[in-house]
């Protein structure tokens, strides 16, 4: 009986294989395995320079390494360190579009597990992962919270604490995508404040960490995480995004 239990399984295997052959998780053209990355994809997904000025993110020519760079002269960040993992054009942006327009995460869970070396060696196990707020409008059209969702999936991999409790957005601001550079600011100037219990919420963490980052999936002019991290300065500890 076992034996005809797995050579059956091993027919439906083969048959399901045939009429569904493995895609791209990106291009969803065909590909050798279930659940991975074709090669035309892979080589267009760029790794985020290191050659970047430390305290925003921007890159920055060798010898002026590791910044800061004139603009953070001018408008130092709120943030002690900013990092990318990705260049968000090709495959990554249509792998984070599908997923917070459609609820597609199978390409994103991809990028994450391809990064973890990287997550690993920039976030220590004692540090608090706090997600970007989202507005209660656009949470409630999207059924969920990305940024929260890239916490807890880093969380995991990492083996440190998230919490979205403790950062909050005040109100409701226009769509920063509609916005040049300055206008964004301005926008955002008090759009995040710790939430009023967030001391009883820091005591209650089940140890206390040692840095905060402040997680978003998508870093344009930093705008967003400048006051984020603003914000999160409050907790008295190094803040990174």
């Amino acid at each position: 009986m076992n034996k005809l239990s797995t050579k059956g399984a091993h027919w439906v295997n083969r048959l399901s294989g045939l009429l569904f052959p493995p895609v791209c998780l990106f291009c969803k053209e065909p590909a050798a395995d279930a659940g991975s990355c074709c090669a035309a994809c892979l080589q267009q997904i760029t790794v985020y320079s290191r050659s970047s000025c430390l305290s925003c993110g921007r890159e920055l020519p060798e010898s002026m390494l590791p910044g800061p760079c004139g603009h953070c002269l001018q408008k130092p960040p709120a943030q002690s360190q900013t990092h990318s993992l990705y260049r968000y054009h090709g495959p990554v942006r249509d792998a984070v579009l599908e997923w917070k327009l459609q609820g597609h995460d199978a390409a994103v869970l991809w990028l994450l597990r391809a990064a973890k070396p990287r997550l690993i060696e920039l976030i220590s196990s004692d540090a608090l992962l706090l997600p970007v707020p989202m507005p209660l409008s656009r949470m409630r059209k999207h059924g969920q919270h990305h940024a929260a969702n890239l916490c807890r999936w880093l969380a995991d991999d990492i083996g440190c604490a998230w919490d979205w409790r403790l950062l909050r957005r005040i109100g409701e601001q226009q769509r920063q995508s509609a916005l040049s550079g300055g206008a964004r600011r301005k926008n955002l100037s008090k759009a995040f404040a710790m939430a009023t219990d967030y001391e009883q919420r820091w005591s209650e963490l089940s140890h206390t960490p040692t840095s905060v980052w402040v997680i978003d999936d998508v870093l344009t002019t930093g705008s967003t995480l400048h006051f984020a991290a603003k914000a999160s300065l409050k907790l008295g500890r190094e803040v990174n995004v």
